[in-house]
């Protein structure tokens, strides 16, 4: 009986075991595959499926890209009423603003995920804007476990800091964290942007920049063009660490502006996805690409062949010599 031609979506795959463990000979059968090719231990041939043409895939050094994964604070006291009324993002009241309770807890779920999937032991570094909502999201997703009297380490964050009433947190065993200035949020009139001074902070992140905040100003509002520019200076200065995987904790604007002069030679779809708004603790991860040579490091997976070295022939000479081999067989070429 004849068997019905397969689809795309249909394959042979070949059984290298049999059902009770041993080795049996490699016999055909008609596998479903409707979304990828089974991951098991057989040899699968399968048809594509028909693909679009107007889709150009694009190819780059693995060791010329960077992987960020890119993460907005959790819920900060000045979300909760600024979310109702834009205008309360004026009130002094939120100076420097912390994390609420459910802030944490978005910490923490967040801190669970990134344990579970194994993207807490892949990151060379954590940046961090240096805003107390930032910092308190930074060591609470990426930092150590809870710190411990006695041990020789400073903690990342003592207890209670920003009104946490959290246990300090430990600096053992989590990726170094840097506060960063370049990364923060729109600048100036809003007393939730503005920060404190590196001495309140020097429990938290001894890397800032200057001690009081000589960039916010009461009066003027960083324009959107100046923080994408800052934004942008930022993913540049990001080819200057040679860390190949980090995380950065910034802010919703600051995200927006920065990503949106990405993805213009996307697909609208993928536009959208870089750079619509983070939700509170939300992490996306992308790759950058350096097209330049700016902060380039060599392949630590590429291998160059040739080991041992010896000289390549053509393959027409290698079927030549199977033949002179088959024609004189007790001449001794090898």
């Amino acid at each position: 009986m004849s068997r019905a031609p397969l689809s795309a979506s249909q394959a042979f795959f070949f059984s290298l075991s049999s059902s009770n463990g041993r080795s049996s000979a490699l016999s055909p059968q008609r596998l479903s595959l409707p979304h990828q090719p089974p991951r098991s231990s057989f040899l699968c041939f399968y048809s594509l499926p028909n693909m679009d043409d107007d889709v150009d895939p694009i190819l780059f050094p693995l060791h010329r890209c960077k992987t960020l994964h890119l993460v907005r604070h959790a819920q900060g006291i000045h979300n909760v009423e600024g979310d109702k009324n834009y205008k309360a993002y004026m009130s002094p009241e939120y100076f420097d603003a912390h994390l609420t309770a459910l802030g944490w807890q978005q910490v923490d779920n967040l801190r669970t995920h990134v344990h579970t999937c194994g993207l807490s032991k892949r990151i060379d570094l954590v940046i961090t804007s240096p805003l107390m909502r930032t910092l308190q999201t930074a060591v609470g997703v990426f930092g150590g476990d809870e710190y411990s009297d006695g041990v020789n380490s400073l903690p990342l964050m003592v207890a209670n800091a920003g009104n946490s009433n959290r246990s300090a947190i430990s600096s053992s065993n989590c990726p170094p964290i840097l506060a960063l200035e370049l990364c923060r949020e729109h600048l100036g009139v809003h007393p939730c942007d503005k920060r404190r001074s590196v001495s309140e902070y020097q429990f938290l992140f001894p890397a800032m920049e200057s001690d009081e905040d000589v960039v916010w100003k009461a009066d003027v509002r960083e324009k959107t063009e100046q923080l994408a520019a800052r934004g942008l200076n930022f993913m540049k200065w990001l080819w200057t660490r040679k860390e190949k995987e980090i995380a950065v904790v910034t802010h919703s604007g600051f995200l927006f502006h920065t990503l949106s002069a990405f993805g213009n030679d996307c697909h609208p779809l993928v536009k959208k996805e870089i750079c619509k708004h983070f939700a509170n603790c939300e992490l996306r991860s992308m790759v950058i690409v350096n097209r330049g040579m700016v902060g380039s490091d060599s392949s630590t997976t590429n291998y160059p062949g040739k080991i041992p070295a010896g000289l390549d022939r053509p393959s027409n000479a290698v079927g030549t010599q199977n033949n002179i081999e088959k024609q004189v067989p007790n001449s001794g070429l090898t």
